[in-house]
């Protein structure tokens, strides 16, 4: 083989593995961003919504953000059910299965969220040993190539395209380690974050069971210049009534 075609097999082996080394530390700085805020937004709604005084002011908490916020929205929706209004086709048969189903999607979309990227990270992790040895080898062809070409064999013509070679496999572990450490711990805050949510949907249901599945929607209205929803929107429709 060429000499020329082996010294850049080498240096795109190595280029390669730059390449999946700043891959890597943009996931793991993505996917802690993502955790982080995962964290904060999950306590922030979890202590809202256990602050409330049963399941009717419960829907009717401001819009928060986070994955058990929308896990409980999903649940709401569910139960969710308005006076004097007959029940579409999803709302008529058992409300239990039917707001269990809702959870279970809901779990399910924020485990596909909180799992991407791990592959990735699994892949390089993995591989990269690999690449490393695989320039690594062209690296000790090319240095026995040189070596048989010269006049005058000495170490110092094997000498560079050696040093070539084990960077590479030193550079594939470099880009290894980290890819493994970072999928192992966030593998571990995934099971964690799945638990959790598990437990809330399981709670949920507990609550939605002393509720007999049904929450009443809560209702939106302008009252001045101010927007109510919820209990205090039907209590500013009955004061309007009154007044009537």
């Amino acid at each position: 083989m060429n000499e020329h075609i082996q010294k850049l097999i080498v240096d795109g082996t190595l280029y390669g593995l730059v390449f999946f080394s700043v891959i890597t530390w943009i996931l793991i700085i993505a996917k802690g961003v993502q955790h982080y805020r995962l964290g904060r937004q999950n306590k922030i709604f979890t202590k809202k919504f256990w602050s409330a005084s049963n399941l009717e002011a419960a829907a009717s908490l401001p819009e928060t953000t986070g994955a058990k916020a929308r896990l409980a929205a999903s649940g709401f929706s569910a139960l969710y059910v308005v006076d004097g209004e007959s029940p579409d086709l999803e709302h008529s048969w058992d409300r239990q299965e039917l707001l269990e189903r809702h959870l279970r999607q809901q779990i399910q979309k924020e485990y596909e969220s909180l799992e991407s990227g791990l592959a990735v990270l699994a892949s390089i992790g993995s591989t990269s040993p690999f690449v490393g040895l695989f320039g690594t080898v062209f690296g000790i062809i090319h240095a026995l190539s040189a070596l048989s070409k010269a006049a005058s064999p000495s170490i110092d013509i094997v000498a560079g395209p050696l040093g070539e070679a084990l960077i590479a496999t030193g550079v594939g572990i470099a880009v290894a380690v980290p890819a493994v450490l970072a999928y192992n711990f966030y593998l571990r805050r995934l099971k964690l974050a799945s638990a959790d949510l598990d437990n809330y949907a399981t709670d949920f249901v507990n609550l939605a069971q002393k509720s007999g599945f049904r929450v009443t929607k809560p209702l939106s209205k302008t009252v001045g210049n101010q927007r109510v929803t919820g209990a205090t929107a039907n209590a500013a429709n009955q004061a309007l009534g009154a007044a009537a």
